[in-house]
């Protein structure tokens, strides 16, 4: 009785001893322990639930061991998946379509924005001139990185108002401190942007914003619906392959939105990187606080926003053959309704 006694309170006080072979029977659980995950630009908000489910340890309490490349932009994180570097991206959503037309199977697990949260501004100085998105013909426009998010919706803003999507010239800044050192630089007219790079340039007194994708307002004046942004997503094939693997990242990431959706911003900014807030904690908290509406809560991806999407990507590309893309092929709900009975 006396040992059965010991061993209760040990297993209560000490999990990790009094079960020292948990870990490792989840890891041995999922086809792929140790896996790899690419992004374009991890320190933007855009892309906070990628961080957080790191920083919280949600991916070692699935057994899983995962190293994330950050590239810069998008687009190039797309490449990797493709050429097999990765084994899957936190991505935007677009680009399960935009493959899908290239008879690439990819298809997003989970969604983690529910609103691009990018911002189109332009520079201060030349606020008198540039007025409206038309008044952006001949101008110099940093994004992320070519064919990223940033770079798709100036392009969708051009469609809607008139412009060719050579009309300006687009150049890649980066995802983080360097956008901010563009504009600063006089590098660039405008700016296609997330938060806390937004953020930093507004406090700066830098730029005037055009667009604002970071609220359902902005959202839906621009889309006319909601339109999912960042996602999970990954080859099809690699989703058969490897099924255990694929629930057990699914499982991180919705209770991470779970997390977000009831955190405080303190305690965000708390747990990701200090590099992340640009030198101040206290604007970081700001930029939260502005893009906060733009993340999801329950991870799901209806069919109007889907149908947003494609035709985000059929007004921007003209190779894409709106007839010919089936959007149930773009999300596979089922490891997040998994996730959610669990």
């Amino acid at each position: 009785m006396k040992m059965r006694i010991l061993l209760l309170a040990a297993s209560l006080l000490f999990p990790a001893i009094a079960f020292p072979g948990l870990g490792a029977a989840q890891a041995a659980d999922v086809e792929k322990p140790n896996l790899t995950i690419g992004v374009g630009g991890k320190p933007l908000l855009y892309y906070l639930p990628l961080t957080l489910a790191e920083r919280l340890g949600y991916f070692k309490d699935e057994g899983l061991t995962v190293e994330i490349n950050d590239f810069g932009g998008g687009a190039k994180s797309l490449q990797a998946l493709i050429g097999g570097s990765v084994d899957g991206v936190t991505g935007a959503f677009e680009h399960t379509i935009r493959m899908q037309q290239k008879k690439q199977d990819i298809r997003a697990v989970i969604d983690l924005g529910r609103y691009p949260g990018i911002v189109l501004a332009v520079r201060k100085s030349e606020a008198d001139k540039i007025k409206t998105v038309a008044d952006l013909k001949g101008k110099n426009i940093g994004v992320t990185a070519p064919g990223s998010s940033t770079h798709i919706l100036v392009q969708y803003a051009f469609a809607k108002a008139g412009l060719k999507q050579d009309d300006a010239s687009f150049i890649g800044v980066g995802g983080g401190a360097s956008g901010v050192a563009a504009m600063q630089k006089g590098e660039i007219d405008a700016i296609s942007h997330l938060d806390p790079v937004i953020s930093k340039l507004d406090e700066l007194g830098l730029i005037n914003v055009l667009i604002d994708t970071r609220t359902t307002e902005g959202t839906e004046q621009l889309f006319g619906a909601m339109n999912p942004a960042a996602v999970l997503y990954f080859k099809e094939s690699f989703i058969q392959a490897n099924p255990k693997t694929v629930q057990a990242l699914t499982n991180a990431f919705y209770r991470t939105l779970k997390w977000l959706e009831k955190a405080t911003p303190e305690e965000v900014a708390a747990a990701v990187p200090e590099e992340y807030w640009l030198g101040d904690k206290a604007l970081y908290i700001k930029a939260f606080n502005a893009s906060r509406p733009s993340f999801s809560t329950d991870g799901n991806i209806d069919d109007a926003s889907r149908k947003a999407a494609l035709n985000l990507i059929a007004t921007t590309d003209p190779t894409i053959d709106p007839a010919s893309i089936d959007l149930s092929k773009t999300f596979d709900g089922s490891f997040l309704a998994k996730a959610k009975s669990q």
